[in-house]
């Protein structure tokens, strides 16, 4: 439950457990490498997994901490909010919630890559006036394009960066 020192303030790579699957999206939508556990995978499984990936494993499970493996992987919130979470994670690990707006798949968590223009043609024919920039996953095949829903996550975002 400690902050990291300055020297970790970068980290950017997070495993999320399963009562935080909606701020890994969050998180991805910030450009964070942010993934999320098999459902039902023991905390134990969960601690070695962030260590072999170089994780930090973010919970609000505090009894994890007495898993001797769990020092400095574990980072345990103390909120049930979103908001609040999204306030420590800025203050104790320094997250920077403007790292890279919208270059991960929120589903998949990999890099999206610049949509082609078949791509393109696959979004509403209003959004595709839009100024972009288009993406899409190489994973999923989801295209993401710069619509209100966008415009209202980043600017909750740029909330969390800032408040």
């Amino acid at each position: 439950m400690s902050t990291l020192p300055a020297s970790e303030a970068d980290a950017r790579r997070l495993l999320c457990d399963e009562m935080l699957v909606g701020l890994a999206r969050w998180l991805r939508a910030a450009g964070h490498d942010a993934t999320t556990p098999v459902r039902g995978e023991p905390d134990q499984r969960l601690i070695a997994r962030a260590a072999v990936q170089d994780r930090l494993f973010v919970t609000r499970d505090r009894p994890i901490l007495k898993h001797r493996a769990a020092a400095g992987l574990v980072v345990v919130l103390e909120s049930d909010d979103l908001d609040r979470q999204a306030a420590e994670l800025r203050e104790r690990l320094r997250l920077d919630w403007l790292a890279a707006p919208f270059s991960r798949c929120l589903v998949c968590n990999v890099p999206v890559d610049e949509a082609g223009p078949e791509d393109v043609g696959r979004i509403p024919e209003q959004a595709r006036a839009l100024p972009g920039p288009f993406r899409v996953c190489p994973e999923c095949d989801r295209v993401y394009w710069p619509g209100s829903h966008e415009r209202r996550m980043r600017a909750r975002l740029e909330t969390w960066a800032t408040s």
